[in-house]
């Protein structure tokens, strides 16, 4: 007998990008309330690991960690802000799901702060809470 195991109205029927898209959602869904005008254009995604390009070493690096967990994108032209999340790098350092829930709002609040051009402690009070 095969199918699902379970209904896909669950969770559990969910796949691992999807659980992770939820926490995505999650996070953005917490700095509306307080950002939401700023937020309208911007679009969040996600990819499952950091391009080529973006590991290099280099004076460009703004980051001392070697694998980036997101990125910023200013608007351009005709294509909008962005704000994107890479997946593999971020669940490989979080030891269970709360842990890369509170990675993932980190990073998405890092990334938006940086694409506003303020700090992460502005743009969620609780930032400074958690490091």
């Amino acid at each position: 007998m095969r199918g699902p195991l379970a209904p896909s109205h669950v969770p559990i029927a969910k796949s691992r990008g999807e659980r992770f898209d939820d926490l995505v959602l999650d996070a953005v869904d917490r700095l509306k309330p307080r950002w939401g005008t700023q937020l309208a254009s911007v679009e969040f995604a996600v990819e499952e690991v950091p391009p080529a390009a973006e590991l290099l070493d280099g004076p460009a690096r703004l980051s001392s960690d070697p694998i980036p967990l997101g990125r910023a994108e200013s608007a351009s032209g005709d294509e909008p802000a962005a704000v994107v999340l890479y997946r593999r790098p971020l669940e490989a350092r979080a030891r269970d799901r709360e842990q890369l829930g509170t990675l993932v709002l980190d990073v998405v609040v890092e990334q938006v702060a940086s694409l506003l051009g303020l700090t992460p402690e502005t743009i969620d009070p609780g930032y400074d809470d958690r490091h």
